[in-house]
């Protein structure tokens, strides 16, 4: 795992993306680092963040119960995930990475171990607490779309901000902005069905941004989509991680997908096995 003292070396394994070789490479937080495989010859960059933690886990574990069966879907994990990151979650079918994203929004209870979002300890805050405080730093998007097809985009997109008893002119001006962001600037009154899937997912997108949130949560934001749309969903989120300096964290079972994030944790039987961090060759 990368190291926390801003004045040591940060440690990075890099994966070539021409042969797969996974690389280790080092430099000071701010540095760009120049890497060649020492397999293929490839060569790229590594870019090392200055660290400033939005999220920080300590041993973290999720023990689901039925009768007497339990099941352990995290096993004691630490993570930490910087600002202005964008962290994709990889691996098998029930290794744990919704799971993991789930107690990280506050959507599901830890069963023991620590989570802390901008140094505030997620699992000591009452329902309340972190229902107010998802609605005010999160955005949230899922494979399905869940937009309610009376609603155009626009109204859907507005609607958070109006539960949250933003006003309505307000709630309106920030929903188009949202969908403008997204490069639906014109379809503001189309309904769900009127639109193409990729439409679909850029507006809830624009509905997991419109709050501005710190932290973007993504379960297979792409999971339904063809290649060529997902990469164009790819391509809005990582213009607005860049340009807004958001944290993502997506779970994918896409490597392609995941190839477009700052690093890759892999995942397996509720812990994190292995990270990457994919180089710009």
């Amino acid at each position: 795992m990368i190291k926390l003292d801003n004045t040591d070396k940060i440690e990075k394994n890099v994966r070539c993306p021409q042969c797969l070789k996974i690389v280790t490479t080092s430099g000071f937080p701010g540095e760009v680092v120049k890497v060649q495989c020492p397999v293929c010859g490839s060569i790229g960059k590594v870019t090392f963040r200055k660290k400033e933690f939005i999220i920080q886990t300590e041993k973290i574990h999720k023990t689901y119960t039925g009768g007497r069966i339990q099941v352990h879907a995290l096993r004691g994990i630490d993570l930490n995930i910087l600002k202005g990151e964008m962290v994709a979650l990889m691996g098998v079918s029930g290794c744990g990475k919704t799971t993991l994203l789930n107690c990280l929004s506050g959507l599901d209870e830890v069963t023991r171990g620590i989570i802390k979002i901008e140094g505030i300890v997620l699992n000591k805050m009452s329902d309340k607490e972190k229902t107010e405080y998802r609605a005010k730093k999160m955005g949230f998007i899922f494979q399905f779309y869940n937009l309610l097809p009376v609603l155009t985009a626009a109204e859907n997109v507005e609607l958070p901000l109006l539960i949250s008893r933003e006003k309505p002119k307000i709630a309106h001006e920030k929903a188009l902005d949202a969908l403008d962001m997204v490069g639906l600037k014109g379809w503001e009154h189309h309904k769900p069905a009127e639109l193409s899937g990729g439409q679909r997912q850029r507006v809830t997108i624009a509905r997991s941004l419109v709050n501005n949130p710190l932290i973007v949560f993504g379960d297979e934001p792409t999971g339904d989509l063809d290649r060529e749309t997902s990469e164009e969903i790819m391509d809005v989120l990582s213009k607005l991680n860049k340009e807004k300096k958001q944290t993502f964290v997506l779970v994918t079972h896409d490597s392609k997908i995941a190839e477009r994030a700052n690093r890759v944790l892999v995942m397996d039987s509720g812990l994190i096995k292995k990270e990457y961090v994919p180089a710009h060759w």
